[in-house]
């Protein structure tokens, strides 16, 4: 019985079932490369990514939430695009906006996140709340950001306690400050870096180690929560009207 509702299933949601299965099959192909190269962690990051492959399919059958197609598949390509592309490909080298980019649509989704949360919660009869459209815009927003600075302390730890580099370093040739001024006043000048010396050799920038990475993973991260706490609000205002952003909200299902 059970696998006749699992063919069914996959019957009914022929893209999501090719998605999965040519992600999964990528994976696999990586983990035999990586296993003639006996790079143990990127074989470590590999079945992480299969493990977190399994959450939303988890997520719909124990938690009776629907995911629509598209956002799960979003999901999944972020997935394979962070942990593979990312990490074990170092697209993060090769390309310089793909953390930027990933960034940006961590901030979206997870802003769909938090509004699916509440929608789900005003849309139940069990709780006597209905919360206005700008309250619900504002939760997915703050929601969003707030896994936004969770997501770097967790980079900031790794870094510190772990010798890790997620917190990627960058060069910078001049900077503004108050305390080079030669006069000890308030006002920032700007510094140009002409000589520097590290370690014996001469460098023309020094490396700012994180923290423009970080805010700049900040504030792209608010750029995808604040588009989409945009729409969402109307998307509230008009009682989940309109067919694109039903694409990325949560919905709750009756237990079968």
């Amino acid at each position: 019985m059970m696998n006749k509702k699992k063919l069914i299933s996959i019957k009914g949601r022929p893209a999501i079932s090719i998605v999965y299965l040519l992600l999964r099959i990528s994976v696999i192909f990586v983990i035999i490369n990586q296993l003639k190269s006996r790079d143990y962690e990127n074989i470590f990051l590999c079945i992480l990514t299969l493990i977190l492959f399994f959450i939303p399919s988890f997520i719909e059958k124990k938690i009776h939430i629907d995911i629509p197609d598209t956002l799960e598949t979003i999901i999944l390509l972020f997935i394979f695009s962070a942990e593979i592309l990312g990490e074990i490909n170092e697209y993060y080298l090769i390309f310089p906006y793909w953390d930027t980019m990933l960034h940006t649509l961590n901030g979206f989704l997870a802003a769909a996140l938090g509004l699916s949360l509440i929608d789900i919660l005003n849309k139940n009869d069990k709780f006597a709340i209905s919360l206005s459209p700008l309250f619900v815009a504002l939760v997915a927003f703050c929601f969003s950001m707030t896994i936004g600075v969770i997501w770097e302390l967790f980079e900031f730890s790794m870094d510190q306690f772990f010798g890790f580099d997620m917190q990627k370093d960058t060069y910078v040739t001049s900077f503004q400050s108050v305390l080079l001024h030669p006069e000890g006043r308030n006002i920032p000048v700007k510094v140009e870096i002409q000589d520097l010396t590290v370690n014996g050799q001469a460098w023309k920038a020094y490396i700012d180690l994180g923290l423009i990475d970080t805010m700049m993973d900040l504030f792209v991260n608010f750029i995808g929560a604040t588009v989409f706490s945009i729409f969402g609000y109307f998307y509230v205002k008009n009682r989940g009207n309109g067919n694109f952003l039903k694409r990325f909200i949560l919905r709750w299902k009756k237990p079968v």
